[in-house]
């Protein structure tokens, strides 16, 4: 039998603590696919693997993205 390795679940106030995004820019993200998902621990609680969210700030430090601007309406024409 192979020994799992163990695992830091984190709970939706510590994830929020680590990412300064909203719960709903997560959810979306997640969504998505570009966030570690969740996982349900029961129907009414939930946990993200720290390790994987670690990973996910790691990457988003070393991709060099740029966060873009929000488009603004262009000017109209007289």
């Amino acid at each position: 039998m192979q020994a799992m390795a163990s695992k830091t679940l984190i709970n939706k106030k510590t994830l929020l603590q680590i990412i300064p995004l909203s719960p709903r820019t997560i959810f979306n993200m997640e969504q998505r696919g570009e966030f570690p998902r969740r996982i349900a621990l029961t129907s009414r609680n939930v946990a993200w693997d720290l390790a994987e969210v670690e990973e996910w700030i790691e990457e988003r430090k070393s991709s060099g993205l740029q966060a873009r601007e929000p488009l603004k309406n262009s000017p109209t024409l007289p």
